[in-house]
């Protein structure tokens, strides 16, 4: 299993929330921001209380995880994107969720240029 590339320290989920920019849809709010001399994209994924216990918090967050998996070759490198599960994502299937968190990628146009 490789290591994945994610956002774990709040000071720098803080920073993103702070300077980056944010796109929301009914399920996922994207914030998205560039960073300098960084040649990986890395993700952080939050998933409050109030959208669910334990169990559905992981559930979503597992799902926000895959995509980003699957995605991250057709993103631009050098990115720190903070994505915030809203309630309504608790009762949705993967498809869904995929879709809108492609749906947030389009709206920041972070594709790499050749792959569109």
């Amino acid at each position: 299993m490789r290591n994945f590339n994610s956002i774990k320290k709040n000071g720098d989920f803080q920073l993103v929330y702070k300077n980056g920019k944010s796109f929301a849809n009914r399920f996922l709010v994207m914030y998205v921001m560039k960073k300098e001399g960084q040649d990986k994209t890395r993700i952080g994924i939050s998933v409050s209380k109030k959208v669910g216990n334990s169990v559905v918090r992981h559930h979503i967050t597992r799902l926000i995880r895959e995509s980003f998996r699957l995605h991250e070759d057709m993103l631009e490198t050098g990115l720190d994107i903070v994505v915030v599960a809203r309630a309504a994502a608790k009762e949705e299937n993967y498809k869904t969720i995929e879709s809108a968190y492609l749906h947030l990628c389009g709206i920041h146009n972070i594709w790499k240029k050749e792959s569109k």
